[in-house]
């Protein structure tokens, strides 16, 4: 299955198939109160450029257009779960879901898909640690993310141990060289660099997720040839994790913006 959507999932997701997806990432609006809109900038070199750089060189800045959604539910925990909830006659009775959240919403949605799941099939909360961006001065900058894990049979899920990336050792001098060549496993808390804003990556999409995080999720959590749902796919970075490793994948978002992203992806 490879599928793309336009439409609210809550629409969308009562015509699809059932149980066809092994593994159900999604990475919903966060609830910020605001509209996000990430800036988009060309940069070029010109003599008469106004913006100048290192060694005294000028350029030439000229705004892009950039997508834009609205982040605002009033009541956003029974708006997600009614959507979780509508995706479970999609799911494979040993599928996965990642839910991935920040601290404004991640404590009142832990408890709502706990009562959902059953607290037993609550596998981890996966801490994603970055340290890019602005840093407050009035309190502590935020720097993470969390992912929720759940398995839906907490007896029967997919994790395969050896498809995990390896990490450097912190502190290498204290094995093996052996061990220190070959890396350690991740652990609960993932430290990974956001997308980087002139990276080859990069899509100009609002909360683009890097690649590396879903691949991550998608090799452990799934077997080639399983299919990955994303029903707030935004940028699509779930369906280029799943299709660089054999998986298919169905997405579903309800901006025009983010299919016209997916489909410049090759999505």
């Amino acid at each position: 299955m490879e599928e793309l959507h336009e439409g609210d999932c809550l629409d969308v997701l009562p015509t699809l198939p059932e149980a066809f997806a092994r593994l159900v990432y999604i990475d919903p609006p966060f609830n910020t109160g605001k509209r996000q809109r990430r800036r988009r900038v060309k940069v070029k070199a010109d003599a008469a450029g106004a913006r100048v750089g290192f060694g005294g060189r000028r350029y030439q800045v000229e705004a892009l257009e950039s997508s834009a959604y609205a982040d605002r539910f009033d009541d956003y925990v029974s708006w997600l779960l009614a959507r979780v909830e509508a995706s479970l006659r999609c799911a494979t009775e040993d599928a996965s879901y990642f839910v991935h959240l920040d601290a404004r919403e991640v404590h009142y949605v832990k408890v709502a898909l706990d009562a959902l799941f059953g607290r037993a099939s609550f596998m981890n909360e996966i801490v994603w640690a970055y340290d890019f961006g602005g840093r407050s001065k009035t309190r502590w900058p935020a720097k993470h993310d969390t992912i929720l894990w759940y398995a839906r049979d907490p007896k029967r899920y997919v994790f395969d141990y050896d498809a995990m990336d390896r990490i450097p050792y912190m502190a290498p001098g204290l094995v093996t060289k052996a061990k220190a060549a070959r890396g350690k496993t991740p652990t609960d808390v993932w430290w990974h660099t956001i997308v980087p804003t002139n990276g080859k990556e990069k899509t100009g999409y609002p909360t683009q997720k890097p690649l590396g995080v879903l691949e991550r999720i998608v090799k452990v959590h799934s077997a080639p040839g399983d299919v990955v749902l994303d029903f707030f796919a935004g940028s699509g970075t779930s369906g280029a994790a799943a299709k660089k490793h054999g998986r298919g994948w169905c997405l579903v978002d309800a901006n025009p913006d983010a299919l016209a992203v997916m489909r410049a992806r090759g999505l």
